[in-house]
């Protein structure tokens, strides 16, 4: 089977990449900060790594000594990189970390399979820009690529479920409409892609499509409370977001990427056998 490179390996993402790559019999080289984190569960029932790698690349992927030969006697690299709430630098980052490992696979391997965002080239957040930015050079890499574009994660709903349990949950268009995806499904998807060895970028989404206000009921249903479904004009944002961002410029741009998919449709053509419904019954126990 073939050996992979699976670079944000520790992600809610990375995870179930590495646990699917690991059931198929393919050889996973994980590139982590830590090691001993790895190998505890992972966020929102993502699995331990413990036992699904066969070789660990430990080290900081801003640091262009350890990323230079990193994909060295691979055949795949596969990279969920990525800031989320993390205090780093997104173009660091989902930008220049991910070109530093698309150089080292020009120099060993002929096969990318990146994990970007749905709409990403649309967003105006610092975030999406950097994502877009090195999807754009590995679009322009002669490398065999492949770009994968989920609407969102399940892990990425969990503060809805956060603010049922906190009895209001706020939206701003509660017609919006957003197909998730669980992270083994997406895994699963991202595997077939990078077997298949076609060339290309694929939106891809999980199996339902909810209204916010569908999804904010879900919650509801779930924690076993009476919806309380608040509507917020959108007007308020400009100015929330630009308080913000005069005190915390990261939280400020999370906020901006998070908000903007609740302002437009983020639908993707479906898969997967996971829902939503029943990651929030299982989460809300």
């Amino acid at each position: 089977m073939a050996s992979a490179l699976i670079a944000g390996a520790t992600g809610y993402l990375g995870r179930h990449v590495i646990a699917e790559l690991h059931a198929r019999g393919h050889r996973v080289r994980a590139v982590v900060r830590d090691r001993a984190r790895a190998c505890r569960n992972g966020p929102w029932d993502s699995p331990s790594l413990d036992g699904l790698v066969d070789e660990w690349a430990v080290g900081d992927v801003t640091d262009p000594d350890f990323t230079r030969d990193l994909a060295a006697d691979i055949e795949h690299v596969i990279s969920a990189l990525g800031v989320t709430r993390q205090k780093a630098d997104p173009w660091q980052i989902d930008n220049l970390a991910n070109r530093a490992i698309l150089d080292s696979a020009l120099k060993h391997t002929d096969s990318f399979t990146y994990i970007n965002v749905l709409n990403g080239d649309r967003c105006p957040a610092q975030l999406t820009r950097a994502k877009s930015a090195f999807a754009q050079s590995l679009e322009a890499a002669e490398i065999n690529s492949q770009i994968i574009n989920p609407p969102a994660y399940f892990s990425d709903m969990m503060e809805v479920l956060a603010m049922a349990r906190r009895g209001l949950v706020t939206v701003f268009r509660p017609e919006v409409r957003i197909n998730p995806i669980h992270g083994a499904d997406l895994a699963a998807y991202v595997v077939n892609r990078m077997e298949e060895g076609s060339t290309g970028a694929w939106d891809v989404g999980g199996p339902d499509t909810l209204t916010w206000e569908e999804l904010a009921h879900l919650a509801f249903d779930a924690v076993g409370k009476r919806p309380h479904v608040l509507a917020v004009p959108a007007w308020v944002l400009p100015p929330m977001l630009g308080l913000t961002g005069l005190f915390n410029p990261r939280l400020a741009d999370t906020a901006r990427f998070t908000t903007w998919n609740m302002l437009r449709d983020c639908v993707a053509p479906a898969t997967g056998t996971h829902h939503l419904a029943d990651f929030y019954a299982d989460h809300a126990r």
